[in-house]
């Protein structure tokens, strides 16, 4: 046994590239997130007013 170290032996690169792909793209969109809150927090009735909602969205 090697003690839970390492890579186990059913994963493949492409399952660890596949991974830190999709943790890459969940940071990413908390980032948004966050960057939206802040953005809520200090300015929402001017950014509700500013909102123009065009056709079909």
């Amino acid at each position: 046994m090697h003690g839970g170290r390492g890579r186990d032996e059913g994963t493949t690169p492409d399952d660890v590239t596949a991974s830190g792909q999709e943790q890459l793209k969940v940071s990413g969109t908390d980032d948004l997130l966050d960057e939206i809150d802040r953005l809520l927090e200090s300015n929402a009735e001017e950014f509700v007013k500013s909102y123009v909602q065009k056709g079909g969205e």
